[in-house]
Formats: structure tokens, C-alpha cells, sequence
């Protein structure tokens, strides 16, 4: 098998594990914009992501010689009696990755793109990272890594005051829209506020896809390229297509379902750490540790099969106000969603592989630090999305805060990387 042992080759393969690893959330969030249910988007999107992890075992798994100190992919996959404990680390660790990528992608419509993704990338830098650090036998400079995690933290932190400022700004949005539309007519002013806050925020949400779809033909919306972003109509014209309705929705649910995603990603990396590295003594004596393509592949197999499990369940009975599906329909949903959320999962499988490539020459702690994701996909939400367009100056100012103490925080934590030791 092949495997990257400098730093100079670990820090290119998270390089390019950045890149990807901040555009596939786009992508889904597109789809979600879009009106596709999150159910369907996340099942395809599972398939793929397991693919990549077979793709990836299947070739650079299986370069170079097989040897019983590294054996290649196959050759260890029929070793699983002697491997089972890392294994089954190896499996927690995609339990956990699944259970928070399916709560980010709720996130993603409560919070918005950019505070997800920092907040649930500082939650688990501040978790995971101290986690690795310990199981890495402690290489990074403890006076560096630290600080850079508390900066983490404080990004976390201006990530909740962000969300509630540009919700505020929302709220007012509608609330002038409320009092220009009440002025312009010569009813009860009351009167007018109730109905257009029942339109914009309490409008009735198809149970069923195939009403939905009947709906949208008889109800001709605004498209959201022909609205203004940042304006109250682009509000709640975005509103009506997405299939997570989140107007008038509490600020601490979608915060909630952050730290959820948050704490979930800072699990899978000291997880799977475990599984290639075997801290806690837990392979029979003389048996080798489990490679980390082998360990990718049981990690992204239990992560397909725990989102298969869970979006199957969520078909039939969704959550927060989503319309209820079936199997049949998510069948027939195809055409270029279904291309789209495939290519998400290939590109995110893709991502993890890199970054798990890189985290066995430098170590899980420096692989887990390189978290500059949140950059690319905050560019993405507010140049293809127009998030915080027309926000308040408050929200501005949070904002660059945000981002600048997430770039100071990730250049502290690249300087506390050394070489991983042998165990």
C-alpha cells in the first residue's frame, strides 16, 4: 500500500482535502435551497461517500508490497479476527461522522452556511484536537496547540453572536415588509400584520412530495435569481422552495443542532485514530495495526449504513416541519439533484481520505487542525447564496471577527505540528 511518510507530502494532501471538504456542503445546501428533501439528498449522497472509500482501498490500498507489518487492503480484510477491536473503533468513528452530517445539513437552514460550518469546525478542533493530541503521545507543543484551541473557541462563540444578529436583521426585514404592506392597503393594520405573518412564516407545508409538486404548478413564486438577496421578498421566497422551513423558528433550536453536529465531528478523528494506532493496547499480541485504508473502509461503512438507517426512518417520519416521503418517491427523485448530491459524497469521501492519509504521517492532531474548511464555505455562502447581504453593521463587524480569529486560530495550531512518533 501506499503511504505518505513526510510532512511536506501530509501537508499537500490537506491542501486539497480543504478544498473539498469545504465545497461538498455547497453543494448540498444548494439542493436543500432547491426544494429537495434532505432525506433523498442524504441517501444518495451516502452511496457515494461509501464508493469513494472503495475506490480509494481498491488502488493506492493496494500499491506497493504486502508485507505482514503493512499488509495491503485485501489481504487485511480477511484478518478481521485478529483486527476486530480496531475495527470496531474504526466503525464508532463513522457512526459518529454520520449522526453529525445529518444534523449539519439541518444546520446549515436554521444557522446558514458560514456559522455552521465554523461553529461545528471549532467545536471539534476544541474537542477532537485535544483528544488526538493525548493519543499522539503529546508531539505538539502544548504552549502553542492550546492557545489555538481556545481561539477555536472564540469563534465558536462570535459564530452564535453572528446567527443571532443576522437573525435579528431578518426579523426587522419582515417586520418593515409587514408595515409597508399594512400602509398600502386601507384595512385594519392588525388585521393585515396577521395575515401576511400567516403567509410568510405559518403557511401550510405540503405532508406529502407529490402535493408539493402539484402545488408548485398551480402557484407561480418569484424565482430567487430575480429577488434581491439580503431583501424580506428574497426571505420568503427562499422560504417557500427549501424543504426545511426555518422562518419564525427559535434561535436556540438551530444553535442546538450545531453543538449537536459539533460533538459528533470531534469524535470520528480520535476514533479512528485509535483504530490505526492501537493506544489503548487493544490488538492480540503480534497482530498488525489495522492500515488506515482498511480502517476508512469499515469507517464509511458504517457510516452508509447508519444514514441508510436513519433517512430511510426519516422518509416516513420527518423532522422540523420537512414533508413526509417514501421509498418510492425518493426512487422517481432523480434528475440533476440526484447527480449533485452524488458528486457531494464522492468529493467528501474523497476529502476524509486525504486527511486520514495525511493524520498517519503528521500525526491526527496536525491532520485535525488544518480545519480552514469553514473559509471556503463561507466564501461560497455569501458569494453564491447572499448570506448577511443588507445585514446590520453589528452583524459586519461579528462577522470579520469571526473568520479573522478562525484564520488566527488555525495558523497557531499549524505551528504546533511536529512528526507523529512510532508507537
Amino acid at each position: 500500500m501506499y503511504l505518505v511518510k513526510d510532512i511536506g507530502g501530509a501537508i499537500g494532501l490537506m491542501a486539497v482535502a480543504l478544498v473539498l471538504l469545504g465545497t461538498w456542503p455547497v453543494v448540498l445546501a444548494v439542493l436543500e435551497r432547491r426544494g429537495r428533501l434532505p432525506q433523498h439528498t442524504f441517501l444518495d449522497f451516502s452511496l457515494t461517500n461509501f464508493l469513494a472509500a472503495v475506490l480509494v482501498a481498491l488502488t493506492v490500498g493496494q500499491i506497493g508490497p504486502d508485507t505482514p507489518e503493512t499488509p495491503n487492503f485485501l489481504t487485511q480484510l480477511t484478518q478481521i479476527q485478529d483486527n476486530w477491536p480496531s475495527v470496531l473503533f474504526a466503525m464508532a468513528g463513522g457512526v459518529t461522522l454520520s449522526l453529525g452530517t445529518l444534523a449539519t445539513q439541518y444546520g446549515w437552514a436554521f444557522v446558514g452556511l458560514s456559522v455552521t460550518e465554523v461553529m461545528a469546525s471549532s467545536l471539534k478542533v476544541v474537542i477532537g484536537t485535544t483528544l488526538n493530541y493525548f493519543l499522539d503521545g503529546r508531539i505538539n507543543r502544548a504552549e502553542v496547540l492550546f492557545p489555538g484551541v481556545g481561539c477555536f473557541l472564540i469563534a465558536a462563540i462570535l459564530g452564535s453572536l453572528v446567527h443571532s444578529s443576522n437573525a435579528a436583521d431578518n426579523q426587522e426585514k419582515l417586520a418593515n415588509s409587514l408595515l409597508n404592506y399594512s400602509n398600502s392597503n386601507t384595512r385594519n393594520t392588525e388585521a393585515n400584520g396577521e395575515d401576511l405573518t400567516k403567509h410568510l412564516i405559518e403557511k401550510e407545508i405540503p405532508k406529502d412530495p407529490e402535493e408539493a409538486k402539484t402545488d408548485a404548478v398551480q402557484v407561480s413564486t418569484p424565482t430567487l435569481e430575480k429577488v434581491e438577496a439580503g431583501t424580506a421578498e428574497f426571505l420568503v421566497t427562499l422560504e417557500e422552495k427549501r424543504s426545511i422551513k426555518v422562518l419564525g423558528s427559535h434561535t436556540l433550536l438551530g444553535l442546538g443542532i450545531v453543538v449537536f453536529a459539533g460533538v459528533c465531528y470531534a469524535l470520528f478523528s480520535p476514533a479512528f485514530n485509535l483504530a490505526t494506532n492501537d493506544q489503548w493496547r487493544a490488538l492480540p499480541a503480534g497482530a498488525p495495526h489495522l492500515v488506515v485504508y482498511t480502517a476508512f473502509f469499515y469507517f464509511s461503512l458504517a457510516c452508509l449504513a447508519v444514514s441508510v438507517g436513519l433517512n430511510a426512518w426519516l422518509l416516513y417520519r420527518p423532522m422540523v416541519g420537512v414533508p413526509r416521503s417514501t421509498v418510492a418517491a425518493y426512487l422517481r427523485d432523480g434528475g440533476g439533484g440526484r447527480g449533485l448530491a452524488l458528486l457531494a459524497g464522492m468529493v467528501c469521501g474523497l476529502g476524509n481520505a486525504l486527511t486520514f492519509m495525511a493524520g498517519q504521517a503528521a500525526g491526527y492532531a496536525a491532520a485535525d487542525s488544518v480545519q480552514a474548511l469553514p473559509l471556503v464555505s463561507t466564501f461560497w455562502g455569501v458569494v453564491l447564496f447572499g448570506e448577511y447581504r443588507r445585514s446590520s453593521r453589528r452583524t459586519y463587524t461579528l462577522l470579520a471577527s469571526m473568520l479573522l480569529m478562525f484564520a488566527v486560530a488555525m495558523a497557531v495550531l499549524m505551528a504546533s505540528s511536529n512528526h507523529r512518533k512510532p508507537l
